[in-house]
């Protein structure tokens, strides 16, 4: 194959992998919490004969936005949404996790869990606890709960040290290996949650823009290939 076909090829698979990423953008726009996901070009150079290079685009990196969600009121109790920087931290078998998914429950032993049944945490790596029969619960902007304005426990809302090396797992929980630390500027909003920040619209149109791409791709490695058989057909005659 020609240099022409090799450059094509990896464009090829990049834009698969991309209309991947978009296909799961849009099917998660309604997903509380979830962050919208891109796909990142590079060039790779790699040398032919010594002489010469050839230059190939990958698209291996993947890009999540951390742009603030709307917000929706759902009159739930333990339904919290934050405003401005920062994530709820989540206790996982597989270790603690960040989300700005935030509809909560209270489990049968009073610990704050998110829908998946994992505690909810405060700043310190401690289980949130309601105390059966707790009334009137109000949280503040800080994240403080209270039931019958005596203060109960806290949310643990806290900031990666390293966003852009988060890891995504399971749609709208994050890995933090590099750590966190108390987020500064979060507001807590009680019976809100956030929404997705995935743009439909735009999500729609680029996966357009990415199938059109992909198409002339195909287009033109089959005329790469019906001309190659053309060659060899005639210098075999």
């Amino acid at each position: 194959m020609e240099n022409a076909g090799y450059t094509t090829l990896t464009r090829q698979s990049g834009l698969s992998r991309e209309m991947r990423i978009v296909a799961n953008n849009i099917a998660n726009a309604a997903t509380t919490g979830y962050r919208q996901e891109g796909m990142v070009f590079s060039e790779y150079v790699m040398s032919v004969d010594g002489a010469s290079s050839l230059s190939m685009g990958q698209g291996n990196v993947r890009n999540t936005s951390f742009d603030q969600g709307g917000l929706t009121q759902t009159g739930g109790t333990f339904d919290f949404a934050i405003e401005g920087d920062g994530f709820f931290l989540i206790e996982t078998p597989a270790g603690d996790r960040l989300t700005r998914s935030g509809a909560f429950t209270p489990n049968a032993q009073g610990d704050l869990v998110t829908m998946d049944g994992f505690r909810v945490l405060d700043a310190g790596g401690a289980p949130v606890f309601i105390p059966p029969g707790a009334a009137d619960i109000a949280v503040s902007a800080d994240g403080t709960i209270s039931s019958e304005g005596d203060p109960v426990g806290q949310l643990g809302v806290v900031q990666p040290l390293n966003p852009r090396e988060m890891l995504r797992e399971d749609g709208v929980m994050f890995r933090a290996d590099d750590g966190f630390e108390p987020a500064e500027n979060a507001r807590i909003l009680q019976r809100f949650v956030e929404n997705s920040n995935v743009d439909s619209v735009l999500q729609i149109t680029r996966m357009i823009e990415v199938q059109r791409a992909y198409e002339l791709g195909a287009s033109f490695l089959e005329s790469e290939d019906e001309r190659v058989r053309q060659a060899l057909r005639t210098m075999s005659q």
